[in-house]
């Protein structure tokens, strides 16, 4: 019987500590310790972790931005226009051309982009009237290979939504000519920081803000943010000086 009883009292405190480890993992599961919540981690901190030197890599220009597909979005006071237009000269500036492909009504301001530095005469511009026809002609023009960079701009006014008509299956064409041909593919859109993106095959989204207090003679800047970023991570900003147009 004493025998019993000693075989009894360890097999119940085994049942004990196992019951508190189901607790303690049923807790963790369930968010409760939130000191073991989750999260994703970006290449950058991985390799902070593992105690790897890390490569500086750019988050952002044309060598950053090529064989992806990148939304660049904001609404209100943004500055969407601005950064692509800085895209636009660095791409001329390294001798790759350029098409920035419009809706009806959604154009940059000419005289704004000169000022700034765009070469116009180098710069090809497509008007079309849909949002499909404006995915067919970057696709047409990214086929040609003979482009570094495509602006697909979908913030017409009256059309608000429109960047919604951007289909998975055209968005996935345009993805593959972008790697095919090492070009850049870059949305511009007209959506709040907790719209979603376009789709998943969006490599990188990027909100585009000028920021406050910051201007001076050598120029004006402009906050970028990360929403999205397949690559590096999310949560990553940059602050940019930019060429603004005379008067601003």
């Amino acid at each position: 019987m004493a025998d019993d009883a000693d075989d009894d009292h360890p097999a119940s405190a085994v049942a004990i500590d196992d019951r508190h480890r189901e607790r303690e993992f049923l807790a963790r599961a369930g968010g409760r310790d939130r000191t073991q919540a989750a999260r994703v981690l970006s290449l950058d901190e991985l390799c902070a972790r593992r105690g790897e030197a890390t490569v500086a890599v750019e988050r952002w220009g044309l060598a950053a931005l090529r064989g992806r597909l990148v939304e660049l979005s904001a609404r209100g006071a943004a500055a969407t226009l601005t950064c692509a237009m800085e895209l636009v000269i660095e791409a001329q500036t390294a001798s790759e051309p350029v098409c920035w492909v419009t809706l009806a009504g959604a154009t940059f301001y000419p005289p704004d982009a000169a000022e700034s530095g765009v070469d116009l005469s180098a710069l090809v511009v497509v008007h079309t009237p849909t949002v499909v026809i404006a995915a067919r002609a970057a696709e047409r023009v990214l086929r040609s290979g003979a482009f570094g960079l495509v602006i697909l701009d979908l913030c017409a006014p009256h059309t608000q939504g429109a960047a919604n008509d951007l289909s998975m299956a055209h968005q996935g064409r345009l993805v593959t000519l972008a790697q095919s041909h090492d070009a850049a593919v870059v949305c511009l859109t007209d959506k709040t920081e907790e719209a979603t993106s376009l789709g998943s095959l969006v490599s990188l989204r990027v909100e585009a803000l000028r920021a406050r207090g910051v201007i001076g003679e050598d120029g004006t800047r402009v906050l970028l943010r990360a929403l999205k970023d397949k690559r590096r991570g999310p949560g990553w900003t940059r602050t940019l000086k930019v060429r603004g147009p005379a008067g601003f």
